[in-house]
């Protein structure tokens, strides 16, 4: 039968508008088949991820250690363009902003003395390029900005990093001793008087009573960690002074000499504290970054994986966390 014009343009009408609907349905899934993932009104690319990863793989030490393995690199380097995205538009609601200067400058400090081809070769046989140190290290710049414009924590600065090794650095003092087994009490106030007398003298005291219950050099321990027998009276005496304690299991008598307290240096204790502050700033900073994520709505292209509960899922099973655990990045220990 054939059908009037106006029929015809009406079909055509309700065609054209069906597939107009079709084309707003898809926008709105968001499921472009050349976009990686969408992060709020950001798009990655599949051509920005394929680069990216063809960057860490144009490292022959990355590429042997991930072959085989290429969709987990894919995934990882998706997750941390994922996280970019978020740290940048976080930075951006509240303000706050590093430079590359500041990344190179984060990344010097954290390599310290050693050979970064050194740090670098030994993270590539990981399977982590130089762009993901640098990106890492970023995001870890971002979220300490964050937790300082929020004033949940004090600044990694010197003066902050100092301030909390006085407040620690009692805690964790080591008692510095040594101890040698005598046969007889007037044996024993001898050699109390002597080391008393000159406690450098420690070692060559030592020697003349060398045995399975004698340190031939001074040791150092916290106080839970001394000989039980010597733990009270290493306690309770002066440094600098030795004292004569009765021990029927060595056979004699031991003298015990306290040469002092001995303290790590703030230098030794750096990591510690950096680390101790780094975990401060990421309990203050992830609210904030959680409630971005969230307005964010970031969406995965089916073909990488699935985002669930922030964490990217491949076919195989297993996880890609992206809230926040980068890589490793190189550190000064």
């Amino acid at each position: 039968m054939w059908e009037s014009p106006g029929v015809l343009i009406h079909r055509a009408a309700r065609t054209s508008a069906a597939v107009f609907l079709v084309a707003v349905a898809l926008a709105g899934c968001r499921t472009d088949p050349s976009v990686a993932a969408y992060v709020g009104e950001e798009q990655i690319a599949v051509g920005e991820l394929e680069s990216a990863v063809d960057q860490r793989l144009a490292d022959p030490e990355v590429a042997a250690a991930v072959a085989g393995r290429e969709d987990e690199l894919t995934r990882r380097v998706l997750g941390l363009l994922i996280e970019g995205e978020i740290h940048d538009a976080a930075a951006e609601r509240y303000g706050v902003e590093v430079t590359d200067v500041e990344v190179t400058r984060r990344i010097e400090e954290l390599l310290g003395s050693d050979d970064p081809e050194a740090v670098y070769a030994r993270l590539a046989q990981q399977g982590v390029g130089r762009a993901d140190v640098r990106e890492s290290v970023r995001q870890q710049l971002v979220r300490l900005e964050l937790a300082e414009a929020e004033g949940d924590v004090a600044a990694l600065d010197e003066r902050a990093l100092r301030a909390r090794y006085e407040e620690v650095r009692e805690e964790l003092g080591q008692v510095e001793f040594g101890y040698v087994t005598v046969p007889d009490q007037a044996t024993a106030d001898a050699v109390t008087a002597e080391l008393a007398a000159d406690p450098a003298r420690y070692a060559e005291v030592a020697a003349r009573f060398a045995g399975p219950y004698t340190l031939p050099e001074l040791d150092r321990r916290t106080p839970d960690q001394l000989p039980a027998p010597l733990a009270a009276p290493l306690a309770e005496a002066e440094p600098g002074t030795a004292v004569a304690v009765p021990v029927p299991e060595t056979g004699g008598i031991v003298v015990a000499l306290r040469a002092g307290t001995v303290y790590p240096s703030f230098e030794e204790l750096r990591p510690q504290l950096e680390e101790e502050a780094g975990e401060a700033v990421e309990a203050a900073v992830r609210p904030l970054l959680d409630d971005v994520r969230a307005d964010l709505d970031p969406t995965v292209n089916p073909r990488y994986g699935v985002l669930e509960d922030g964490r990217l899922l491949p076919a195989d099973g297993g996880v890609v966390d992206i809230l926040g655990d980068e890589p490793d990045v190189p550190s000064a220990d």
